[in-house]
């Protein structure tokens, strides 16, 4: 492709988007399609010759767009978020421009500078500790890995990195039991082992139970564990329950553990300062994660972390063979030097221009916005007779069910409610998802996609009530 195609086919592109978001409702949020529907219509073989532009865009439209769930519609509820917005797709395209490996200041000196300048503005922004660091990190999994990781190397005096697991340390981590499964999943990378990740009963408010925390820690120290980490949830992935992490972070300090605050969706809203409650004790942990790609409109992958004490983070990661030696050295940081990979996208630019063009009070406003509809359908279950809300709501998450008052056995309820979501959702009009709160199929309820109005929210409730009546 010469340069001149290239300028054709990318303003057909940016025509083509533009076009996409403006009838974006006009989409089955939810495809439609079958498993195999789509490789079925791909050819078994890569062409041997190369193909016209105009013929891959024609299969992507006719191929590839029709196996995909729309989640910038603003009839998405599922799940929780993958926000986008116009700002950030700007600078996408920028960042694909570039091309850049930012893995170090040397490669791109810009690119180091601007995400270390936009993590400073978001330690401000959300009311974290002024001498804390930040890095971008791909997603909170990875960001939660690095903490168990950090926890590891802290405890055993960076020996595990040095000789491995030579001498056995019978390391325990400790969440709630609504706790998010990539703990789960650091725990078996790092080494610690799934048995080893500790579930803490929950209270009322589906959060985790400090008392019953520390009784497991003094029972695991009596059979000769090592409590390594606490996993404090602000907002867990079901129901975004919320931890009382002053109370655990004491816990924590007592016991000399590593603190580690997964606030991956419900972080954003720390922007607001009504929500600040969220994090008090914070300056007792040591590493926290939010999301801008979920909650404040920045295009996947951009996950924020922030550590306490940044010298153990590179300690843990750090690796310097000869060709990534720099006469600036020490004097710049090097981020990949900070988490797991060595590669690094550029990050930073779409953070930078969403922060930018909407500026905090527009981040504020979006998100007040989002929390007042889900309170208005918070109301609309509550009022109704045969619906009910089956969890506290803590930010824009409403957890409920269908519950007709002649049905009263368990099992019946949860299949009703699970063919209620598949009804839902085959209609392509919206699209939610379940979770399980004291084992009762739940319907969610999120009130977060960008462009999300007040009419769209009363179009899903209407929805749900108008299906459910279908269903007897």
């Amino acid at each position: 492709m010469e340069l001149s195609e290239f300028n054709k086919y990318a303003h057909e592109i940016v025509d083509w988007i533009t076009e996409y978001y403006r009838h974006i409702e006009d989409f089955a949020v939810k495809s439609p399609v079958s498993p195999g529907d789509i490789i079925r219509n791909l050819p078994e073989a890569p062409p041997s010759a190369g193909e016209p532009m105009e013929d891959i865009l024609t299969d992507f439209r006719q191929k590839i767009l029709p196996g995909m769930t729309h989640w910038q519609s603003p009839n998405f509820f599922a799940y929780f978020p993958a926000n986008s917005s116009y700002p950030s797709l700007l600078a996408e395209f920028l960042t694909a421009s570039l091309g850049a490996q930012c893995m170090s200041w040397e490669t791109s000196p810009a690119a180091t500078e601007l995400e270390e300048q936009v993590m400073k503005w978001l330690i401000g922004m959300i009311g974290l500790p002024s001498d804390w660091s930040g890095v971008i990190q791909d997603t909170a999994s990875t960001a939660t890995l690095a903490a168990f990781i950090c926890a590891r190397e802290r405890a055993t005096g960076f020996s595990v990195n040095e000789e491995g697991f030579s001498s056995y340390r019978k390391f325990r981590i400790y969440c709630s039991s609504e706790a998010h499964s990539s703990i789960e999943k650091g725990a078996k990378i790092a080494g610690i082992g799934k048995q080893n990740v500790v579930r803490i009963p929950i209270d009322a408010n589906l959060a985790m139970i400090p008392g019953e925390l520390e009784k497991q820690i003094q029972s695991d120290i009596s059979q000769g564990y090592f409590p390594l980490c606490i996993v404090a949830a602000i907002g867990t992935t079901g129901t975004t329950a919320i931890d009382p992490l002053l109370p655990i972070a004491k816990i924590s300090e007592r016991y000399k553990t590593w603190l580690h605050i997964d606030a991956a969706f419900a972080g954003t809203a720390l922007v607001l300062p009504e929500y600040r409650w969220m994090i008090e004790g914070i300056e007792l942990a040591d590493s926290f994660v939010f999301n801008p790609h979920k909650w404040m409109f920045t295009n996947f992958d951009c996950s924020a972390y922030f550590v306490k004490d940044k010298e153990t983070l590179v300690r843990t990661f750090e690796v310097l063979p000869e060709y990534l030696k720099t006469a600036a050295g020490n004097r710049v940081n090097n981020y990949r030097d900070w988490g797991i990979p060595l590669g690094r996208r550029f990050r930073a630019l779409k953070l930078w221009f969403v922060l930018r063009s909407f500026g905090i009070e527009g981040i504020q406003e979006r998100i007040r916005k989002h929390i007042q509809l889900a309170v208005w359908f918070e109301m609309q279950v509550a009022q109704h007779p045969d619906f009910e809300l089956m969890a506290p709501r803590s930010v824009n998450v409403v957890c409920f069910r269908y519950k007709p008052s002649p049905v009263t056995d368990q099992d019946q309820l949860n299949r009703l409610n699970m063919e209620l979501k598949e009804s839902i959702n085959a209609t392509g009009n919206i699209y939610l998802s379940h979770t399980k709160v004291h084992d009762c199929t739940t319907l969610r309820m999120v009130v977060a996609q960008t462009q999300v109005e007040q009419r769209h929210v009363e179009k899903a409730w209407n929805k749900i009530i108008n299906i459910a009546a279908t269903l007897g």
